[in-house]
């Protein structure tokens, strides 16, 4: 049988993993039952997605076709987390093809739980972004001199003519047409604020749902030493050196060490999403004592976010960002790695303190890696399960109405948890959905049949 579980002692987490908070018996419940799962099955379970005859398909965009006079200058403030404000990037590039507007790099507001400043240019290669959208939209950097008065703290002290402050969620094309052009026409600039969500996905022309989708694949790429960091943990979980440590310094190195023979090992991301956000909307008790419930009740005003967890074969895992919420449960697994453990503080320096930056890292591991699982939908998981359907990525979609009686079920045994798990998860390894344009759906907008 199962052991029985509780709120309290236990999280599962697919594929078909436990995290027992009694280590010695989550460990030999590991070392007993994990084996009868994989063994045989690696093969099929690491196998990459099936061709299913699409191909991303952006090359409509691609010609010159925007007029040589802009209307004026578009801003936007991008409130929220890095993969909110990746999709306010992508909608604000739609927005000024549409409007033919030319647009300012996207400000991004500090946000209030992670107080975290980061810019545009501190994530996003600036100049990769102006590059690919070249032949798109105009884009620039700066404001020239006679609007330098455009800031946000000038929109933060009084009513403004060239101030959008009330556009609808998932306002349409001819919202913008009809309110924000007069003003581009009228003052030569206007400033969207707040900008989340602001542009629907419905009756839109392939031009633009496609435009969207080349900003998000093609043109957002984080800067260089973001991806060095990424590369460098991608290669310590496939290439692990004894017990998981932080090496040496010289990462950049050790990613490109051609004379390693070794054969790479196969991991999993997986997103649970349970940070400090997560854990005061869950409104349970954590023991943490009176001081911790008002900073959770604190938390569950303000705004939600989540973080990632990384699992490889059989299986080590790696813990993104690590929270007090998940003690008692790294040591379970000795295979188990976070940041601190892959990488030194050195190499960690220009991320530390950073949400934006290492959630950045977070989503390019997640590019990397052979299976991608998330527990909870939110935008990390948008994000990463769009991006990867456009590369034919292998996804899993843990199907929680399936899981949660199974666990519930004190009398299954594991040969039955087993098939129930695996038969319930067959056509949940990322095939395509066709969906209503949105962000996590690619097809059938940006791909092409083959």
């Amino acid at each position: 049988m199962l052991p029985p579980l509780n709120s309290r002692n236990g999280v599962f987490l697919n594929l078909d993993i436990y995290l027992y908070s009694g280590v010695p018996y989550g460990v030999m419940f590991l070392e007993r039952h994990l084996p009868l799962f994989f063994n045989g099955e690696q093969p099929v379970l690491w196998a990459p997605l099936a061709d299913q005859g699409w191909r991303p398909c952006l090359a409509s965009v691609n010609a010159p076709s925007f007029p040589q006079k802009s209307e004026g200058y578009l801003q936007v403030f991008l409130d929220g987390g890095l993969n909110q404000q990746r999709m306010g990037i992508c909608d604000a590039v739609a927005i000024s093809k549409m409007l033919n507007a030319t647009l300012v790099i996207p400000h991004l507001e500090v946000n209030p739980v992670w107080q975290d400043s980061s810019s545009f240019m501190d994530i996003f290669d600036v100049d990769l972004f102006i590059n690919v959208l070249k032949n798109d939209i105009s884009i620039i950097k700066e404001l020239p001199e006679e609007f330098s008065w455009s800031t946000r703290e000038y929109y933060g002290t009084a009513i403004r003519a060239t101030r959008v402050k009330r556009a609808p969620v998932h306002a349409s094309a001819n919202w913008y047409l009809e309110n924000v052009l007069p003003l581009l026409q009228s003052y030569g600039i206007a400033a969207i604020s707040p900008f989340s969500h602001r542009m629907t996905f419905d009756d839109l022309v392939g031009e633009i749902q496609q435009l969207r989708c080349k900003v998000n694949f093609k043109a957002l790429v984080f800067v260089p030493h973001t991806r060095a960091l990424g590369d460098a943990l991608v290669h310590r979980l496939r290439y692990p050196k004894g017990q998981s440590q932080a090496i040496s310094t010289d990462y950049l190195r050790e990613t490109t060490d051609p004379n390693d023979e070794q054969k790479p090992q196969k991991f999993v991301e997986l997103h649970l999403r349970f940070d400090k956000d997560m854990a005061a909307h869950s409104a349970c008790d954590f023991g943490g004592g009176k001081s911790e419930k008002l900073a959770l009740a604190k938390y569950r005003q303000t705004i939600w976010q989540g973080r990632e967890l990384w699992v490889s074969t059989i299986i080590p895992i790696f813990i993104l960002h690590p929270t007090r919420y998940m003690e008692g449960k790294l040591e379970l697994f000795p295979l188990m790695e976070d940041k601190k453990s892959l990488a030194s503080s050195e190499e960690r320096v220009r991320i530390k303190g950073k949400a934006s930056l290492l959630a950045a890292v977070d989503y390019y591991v997640g590019m990397h890696s052979d299976i991608f699982i998330s527990a909870s939908p939110g935008n990390m998981h948008n994000a990463l399960v769009g991006h990867r359907s456009f590369e034919n990525m292998k996804t899993i979609r843990p199907n929680m109405g399936l899981v949660g009686p199974l666990l519930l079920n004190k009398n299954i045994t594991w040969s039955e948890f087993r098939q129930a798990v695996v038969e319930g998860h067959q056509k949940r390894h990322g095939q395509l959905r066709l969906r209503k344009p949105k962000h996590t759906y690619p097809a059938p907008d940006c791909m092409c049949h083959a």
